[in-house]
């Protein structure tokens, strides 16, 4: 874990990371050797899309939704990935098993256009097919930040109307988020909360955001973040478990007087939130109890689907 960095992606330091070896169109490269062309789509103008994805006891947890997400993705920026969703899955077993992994890893597979002929957007320019990066790490998130929580602060930068770049991609291009969580680390923050075109809180940079107020949960509409796994399984077992979990406009205004905040996404599962813009969420130490029964049926839920594997 990087010294003096505080977030939802901290992880333990992992040595066994250092000899890695890493999916690259077809090869297993150890990890200093692992490199695209600078020619490749995504590296000059972020054409791609990508997912992540947990191994736990041996199981890969959500991989269909997390392989749905990405196939809407490959549509909708019209990417032939040259492989069937099997393949891919076979892929990312490939590379578990090469480097002999079975709990607490991390797998992201990225799909860009490929190489161009010259540096261009014109998709025609491609030469060759898709290219596949399969990295597959230990890592387990850190305790220390999921005890503390995390601080946000609301950035200038807003989350896009979905007729430029709809927020639900999740496409290599990221400056957006970026430049947001920079302006949230300048302003002695950890992590960025950023507002929809309307002024309403949205989502976070690299994670989305609930907060809790009166015994129920809230997030935004959806519209305008990214529809994360974690975010929906959450949802999900807390209607089911008969914890109101609501799907609605809100502003800072209600942020600033929520009882509990949490944040969600595949890496650190639910990350409770201590404060936002200063401003102290409940008693500013840990998770509330409405955080903690969510995050002990998203747990029940990965559960549940380790154990319908390995059946």
């Amino acid at each position: 874990m990087s010294r003096g960095v505080h977030g939802t992606h901290n992880a333990l330091d992992d040595p066994r990371n250092e000899e890695i070896g890493i999916y690259v169109n077809g090869d297993l490269l150890p990890r200093a050797e692992a490199k695209i062309s600078v020619f490749d789509g995504g590296y000059l103008i972020g054409d791609g899309v990508w997912e992540a994805v947990r191994l736990h006891n041996g199981v890969l947890v959500f991989l269909d939704e997390h392989l749905d997400r990405l196939w809407m993705g490959l549509k909708a920026i019209d990417l032939d990935p040259g492989m069937t969703r099997e393949e891919l899955t076979d892929a990312i077993w490939r590379t578990l098993r090469a480097n002999d992994m079975h709990d607490h890893v991390h797998v992201r597979f990225m799909v860009t256009r490929g190489v161009k002929k010259t540096p261009s957007q014109d998709p025609r320019l491609t030469v060759g097919g898709a290219s596949l990066v399969i990295i597959a790490e230990h890592k387990r998130a850190s305790p220390e930040t999921r005890a503390e929580g995390i601080s946000l602060f609301t950035s200038t930068v807003r989350r896009g109307s979905p007729d430029y770049l709809d927020p639900r991609l999740n496409c290599h291009s990221k400056l957006h988020e970026v430049i947001a969580l920079n302006q949230a680390i300048a302003a002695g923050a950890d992590e960025a909360l950023m507002l929809d075109i309307h002024g309403f809180v949205s989502t976070c940079n690299a994670t989305n955001f609930f907060m809790v107020k009166g015994g129920a949960a809230w997030t935004s509409t959806g519209r305008y973040c990214m529809n994360g796994i974690t975010r929906g399984k959450v949802i999900e077992t807390g209607r089911t478990a008969g914890i109101p979990v609501l799907e609605k406009d809100f502003s800072l205004t209600d942020v600033y007087d929520a009882d509990e905040a949490f944040v969600t996404g595949t890496f650190g599962a639910l990350t409770p939130v201590k404060s936002v813009d200063g401003h102290p969420i409940g008693d500013g130490k840990g998770m509330g109890p409405i955080t903690q029964r969510l995050e002990a049926l998203y747990l029940e839920a990965i559960a549940q689907a380790v154990a319908a594997k390995e059946r």
